[in-house]
C-alpha cells in the first residue's frame, strides 16, 4: 500500500502539468476559401482532410490587394482569405501575431466558394 502510494506520488510529482497540454485560441473569423478555382486547389482536393493546418502568408505587394493574404496547404497555395474579410488578418499580420489556421469544411459542391471554410485562430498563451 505504501509504495503504491509512493509510486503515484512520484508520477503526480514528475507528470507535466495539464495546462501545458491544453492549447486554448480565440477565433478571430470562418471563411470560404477566395480563390480555389484559381490555384492548385482543385488537383490537391482529394488529399486534403477536415483539420488540417494552414499557412497564412501576407502578401503587402500584391497588386490587387494590398491586405491580401494567401493560404497554403502543405506549401501549396489554394487561395486566399476573402478581400472582404482580410482587413483584421492582414493588421494582425503586420504587427507580427502569431495566427494559426485550419480547414474545418470540406463540401463537394459546384461552387468554389462552397468547397473549402476555414477558420483563423490566435493562440493563447498560457
Amino acid at each position: 500500500m505504501i509504495r503504491r502510494l509512493l509510486l503515484l506520488c512520484m508520477v503526480w510529482i514528475w507528470a507535466p502539468p495539464l495546462c501545458a497540454q491544453v492549447a486554448a485560441h480565440i477565433l478571430l473569423q470562418d471563411s470560404p476559401l477566395a480563390g480555389f478555382q484559381y490555384h492548385a486547389g482543385k488537383a490537391l482536393w482529394p488529399r486534403m482532410q477536415v483539420g488540417d493546418a494552414l499557412t497564412l502568408v501576407r502578401e503587402p505587394d500584391n497588386p490587387h490587394d494590398a491586405r491580401a493574404v494567401r493560404v497554403e496547404w502543405q506549401g501549396h497555395k489554394i487561395g486566399y482569405v476573402p478581400r472582404r474579410e482580410n482587413a483584421d488578418v492582414a493588421r494582425f499580420m503586420d504587427d507580427g501575431r502569431t495566427l494559426v489556421a485550419r480547414i474545418v469544411r470540406l463540401a463537394e459542391v459546384r461552387d468554389p466558394w462552397s468547397r473549402v471554410r476555414f477558420e483563423i485562430l490566435i493562440p493563447l498563451q498560457p
